[in-house]
């Protein structure tokens, strides 16, 4: 029977794959991370691979290596070894927790903690980030502990801060800091100016402090100034 006019004859025809790269896999490693992909906290393989081409589907020639790689358990995404280097939630917490804890406590250290409105000040914030077992006397009761362990917390004559207190909140914060949006970075800054405020305007160690905060977490000069200011501002 012929074909009706106009219409066409088809073929199919089945392409064969003679030659391919493949690449096996060789796990070295796991953990936990911040998958980009999954966009939350989930388990990885560190892997690297071997490629090779093959022929009819049988391994034949090295490629030569690839990876590392980073594998999500989860969504079997791969990814750059760099994204390690971002925090998983729980840490990203417990690292700002952290850092605002330090921060209370360097502008006490550098203010006093006769103030019980500057007290009250630091125990909201230190709880507010996590600590909400924070008391006052558990503040006190550290930093008396830290003046005493020679002296770390002091003001010294030829740095106001200390280059014991700097080098601590330079540790907390600076870990932190990339990871940080310029508004988070700001109101950790902004938190300790309020701190020092509860009694009233800066003493100089506290700006001196609150100047360090605010190099730690690469804000500029202008920035850190304009932030002082405006948190003498009523709320």
């Amino acid at each position: 029977m012929l074909p009706a006019r106009g219409s066409h004859t088809r073929s199919h025809t089945r392409r064969v794959h003679i030659w391919s790269v493949s690449t096996s896999w060789n796990t070295v490693g796991d953990g936990e991370f911040f998958c980009p992909g999954c966009g939350g906290d989930r388990n990885y393989r560190r892997r690297t691979g071997r490629r090779r081409l093959t022929l009819f589907g049988v391994p034949t020639l090295s490629r030569g290596e690839t990876g590392p790689v980073v594998e999500c358990a989860a969504c079997h995404g791969h990814f750059g070894t760099d994204a390690l280097d971002h925090p998983t939630t729980a840490r990203f917490s417990a690292m700002l927790r952290d850092a605002v804890h330090t921060v209370a406590l360097a502008v006490l250290a550098a203010g006093g903690t006769g103030s019980e409105a500057v007290l009250r000040h630091a125990v909201h914030a230190v709880r507010a980030a996590g600590y909400e077992d924070c008391t006052a006397d558990s503040l006190t009761s550290l930093i008396a502990a830290l003046e005493a362990d020679t002296g770390r917390y002091l003001a010294g004559a030829e740095a106001p801060c200390g280059a014991a207190l700097a080098i601590e909140l330079h540790e907390a914060l600076e870990p932190l800091t990339p990871h940080l949006a310029p508004t988070g970075r700001e109101s950790i800054l902004f938190t300790g100016a309020r701190i020092a405020l509860g009694d009233g305007a800066y003493t100089e160690d506290e700006r001196d402090v609150l100047v360090t905060v605010g190099n730690a977490l690469r804000l500029c000069t202008d920035e850190t100034a304009r932030l002082l200011e405006a948190a003498q501002a009523p709320l």
